[in-house]
């Protein structure tokens, strides 16, 4: 999980980061000249959630170089942090370089654990990025969102901006091991959202605020709609009767 020091201080970002920051965003720009629309919409200031549609790995580079100078923070599988020999060093050094927080996916302690990471960045102030659909749209649809963000956003009466990727998926497709030199990425920020008229946080006004979110990421990257969640087919008697109980989605 993230280091003590990375959660205190996250508005001091180490010279890892800095290092990163400064060498991949001027190397993004040049070579996939993204076309950021909506700037004016990132405060430059207080703690912010970035909820953005997920089509491709470089989502979570993407952002932050569409978002600097403004420090932002997102998940990473904890295995991108935790490979030996120089591999795992240069993994290691890449995610933190780029402001990303390990996560234990798949585990119900672990992702409470990762929810209280993120609400500590962000009454630090901070800026962080999640993607409420989970994991990546293989199909370039739009999927149902789960709860998390809103969690947070109601948790700790932070401001939501939307985002909408376009083109991602085709500059690094899913499976693909090295991007395409050929295509544009599209960032597009929305306006704020204010999510507390929901009202106090539940289950209900959890659902209501991630509708909301996912409305707006729409409006912006323009998918269409899966109308589901993003979930591999359950595998085994066990997990299809675990799927078919009611239960909220984060």
């Amino acid at each position: 999980m993230m280091s003590d020091s990375a959660v205190d201080s996250p508005q001091t970002p180490s010279w890892v980061y800095t290092f990163g920051r400064n060498l991949i965003s001027p190397l993004a720009r040049a070579v996939y000249r993204p076309r950021v629309e909506g700037k004016h919409h990132v405060p430059k200031h207080g703690a912010v959630i970035f909820a953005s549609n997920h089509l491709s790995f470089i989502d979570s580079i993407a952002i932050p170089v569409a978002a600097a100078p403004r420090p932002v923070h997102f998940l990473a599988k904890a295995e991108y942090f935790t490979g030996p020999g120089l591999k795992g060093w240069l993994s290691r050094t890449f995610f933190t370089a780029v402001g990303a927080t390990p996560v234990q996916r798949g585990v119900g302690q672990a992702a409470m654990e990762a929810l209280e990471q993120q609400k500590q960045i962000l009454e630090s102030g901070a800026a962080i990025a999640l993607h409420p659909e989970g994991t990546r749209s293989r199909d370039g649809r739009l999927y149902k969102g789960r709860t998390g963000v809103a969690f947070l956003a109601l948790e700790t009466g932070t401001p939501v901006v939307p985002i909408g990727l376009i083109g991602t998926d085709r500059v690094m497709p899913v499976g693909a091991r090295m991007p395409s030199l050929k295509e544009r990425v599209v960032v597009r920020f929305g306006e704020p959202l204010d999510l507390s008229h929901h009202g106090p946080n539940s289950g209900r006004a959890r659902r209501a605020a991630t509708d909301e979110i996912m409305s707006a990421i729409h409006a912006l990257s323009g998918q269409e709609l899966a109308g589901t969640y993003n979930e591999p087919p359950a595998e085994g008697a066990v997990e299809k009767i675990k799927r078919a109980l009611p239960h909220e989605r984060k």
